[in-house]
């Protein structure tokens, strides 16, 4: 899948201290994440369904 033309969006809990920061992109197959660090590297495709269950799981 190409995500060259993707856009991509730091999460508004990411400080610009060069900690750990992860980048979203809304996909039509989901949604893509990948390392804020590492823009040209691996990134990973969830459904959106997965990625809600994820999100909730790490909120409690």
């Amino acid at each position: 899948m190409d995500l060259t033309r993707a856009a991509w969006r730091k999460s508004s809990h990411s400080s610009g201290n060069g900690g750990a920061c992860v980048e979203l992109a809304n996909l039509p197959s989901g949604v893509g994440v990948r390392d804020s660090k590492d823009p040209d590297g691996p990134k990973l495709v969830v459904a959106r369904d997965t990625f809600s269950a994820l999100v909730a799981d790490l909120k409690r």
